[in-house]
């Protein structure tokens, strides 16, 4: 029996490097804009400044902001300033895995689990160890399985999916979200427990409309990369096109921008660049239709108009998970 669990060790030992190597090539696959934190306002350098304050503690980082405004940017700043930077960052997306695949993904599995499970499979918490592990949209994740992040945030240790052996594992957490967990937990939709065991060290991220003055930089950076990429050369940004950025209200922040400037160097080689919509400058609504109707200042054309603004929400909703494409 000793001679087994030493070479069940001595294979754990051999098999971590591989696991580390092949999830680096898949990071590697997908395109990370290390560097690509643009911006001088004083809101971005406020965060600037919060980055370099944590990143070389172990402690939880909650990155909360809209969707676009570059979360999983600011985790990898922090990463990479870290002493855990020798290691990849390893991320998970809580919101893209059916809620029964979620647990395997995150803590691992034993063979023969369950049926179908042909061999054991490491978690993500284990191939994170002496790393950090990005919980992506980490207010999607289903009520059931909170309890047990909470264990393995607070005790440093996990189970594998039918395993019965702990394993001890020292892996740093940041957490992100586009939602406001600590209304979310007091309408028991998030645990509170977890909320604010994850809320040690929280960063907001400004949305693009907080910081104006960064957005000409932005699309000028923009528009530099994705001419380089067309081989076409950059003749710049034409002043109504810049005027018409500042004007708009970007619900779909720095992503929304970018796709909007690539589409424009696609479609504008060798001319400088104008955007191929229009940049309404829409403001959202402050007050909503119970608020009106409490004041008894609302008509049929109220209740129209409130209509509008739900199917333009929902429409822009459906353009955020598609990354503002529509073809």
């Amino acid at each position: 029996m000793d001679n087994l669990t030493k070479k069940e060790q001595l294979v754990k030992l051999n098999q971590e490097p591989q696991l580390e190597r092949d999830y680096l090539i898949e990071e590697v696959k997908t395109e990370h804009n290390f560097e690509e934190i643009i911006g001088n306002s004083p809101l971005l350098r406020e965060v600037f400044k919060s980055v370099e304050m944590v990143a070389h503690t172990d402690a939880t980082v909650l990155v909360e902001g809209e969707t676009g405004t570059g979360k999983e940017l600011i985790a990898r700043a922090i990463h990479n300033r870290s002493d855990r930077k020798k290691k990849p960052m390893v991320k998970v997306n809580c919101a893209t895995l059916p809620k029964e695949l979620i647990e395997s993904e995150r803590f691992g599995l034993e063979k023969g689990s369950f049926p179908g499970a042909f061999e054991r499979r490491i978690g993500k918490f284990e191939l994170a160890n002496k790393s950090t592990l990005f919980l992506d949209e980490v207010g999607e994740m289903p009520l059931e399985l909170q309890a047990k992040l909470l264990r393995a945030i607070q005790e440093k240790e996990i189970e594998r999916l039918g395993g019965k052996e702990t394993i001890k594992v020292d892996v740093r957490i940041i957490a992100a979200t586009n939602r406001d967990l600590l209304e979310e937990s007091q309408k028991g939709e998030f645990r509170s427990d977890l909320y604010y065991r994850l809320n040690v060290f929280p960063i907001r991220l400004p949305a693009l409309r907080e910081r104006v003055e960064d957005i000409p930089l932005l699309a000028t950076y923009f528009a530099q990369k994705y001419c380089n990429k067309l081989n076409a050369n950059f003749k710049g940004i034409k002043e109504k096109a810049i005027q018409e950025l500042l004007a708009y209200y970007w619900p779909g922040n720095i992503r929304e921008l970018e796709n909007l400037v690539e589409q424009s160097c696609i479609l504008n080689q060798g001319r400088a660049l104008s955007w191929t919509r229009e940049l309404v400058p829409v403001k959202p609504i402050k007050r909503t239709l119970k608020e009106k109707q409490r004041d008894g200042n609302f008509d049929i054309k109220t209740i129209k108009e409130e209509q509008r603004n739900k199917e333009r929400e929902a429409i822009i909703e459906a353009l955020k998970q598609t990354n503002w494409r529509i073809r």
